[in-house]
């Protein structure tokens, strides 16, 4: 595992995991079941992953769009690729929907809606929200 899936608590945050991929639990969440897609390589730049990476890109999001879907019920989702201050290849992946949602006892707005999300706006979680949130989340992976 590289520097930056630790900096976004793993293994405490882990949801799921592929061959070159691992899907965390975002710390803070702009909105409900956001996400963090993290390549387990050192690399830097997304087209320097090797090509089964990105090959299994392909059913890492697909599981994430089914289990957000379910959970979250969003109407849009966004993948953003920002590697501004976390260098390794990662997504953030963000459900995004009008009003709130609810789960593990958490209700987060979206607050950028209908526009680009408000990332300055995310609910911070604590080590017990964390692993309630991840709790609730893990099984639509299963």
């Amino acid at each position: 595992m590289n520097e930056t899936i630790a900096k976004f608590g793993h293994p405490a945050t882990l949801i799921a995991e592929y061959d070159h991929w691992v899907v965390l639990l975002r710390p803070a969440q702009p909105t409900l079941g956001a996400l963090v897609l993290a390549a387990k390589s050192d690399a830097t730049a997304f087209g320097d992953l090797p090509a089964e990476a990105h090959a299994e890109l392909k059913t890492a999001t697909a599981a994430i769009e089914a289990a957000l879907g379910q959970a979250v019920g969003y109407a849009k989702i966004n993948y953003l690729m920002l590697m501004m201050v976390d260098p390794h290849v990662h997504f953030h992946v963000l459900p995004r929907y009008e009003g709130e949602r609810s789960g593990a006892g958490l209700t987060v707005p979206d607050a950028g809606w209908p526009g680009q999300p408000d990332l300055g706006q995310a609910v911070k979680l604590a080590d017990a929200q964390v692993a309630a949130l991840a709790g609730w989340l893990k099984p639509y992976f299963a």
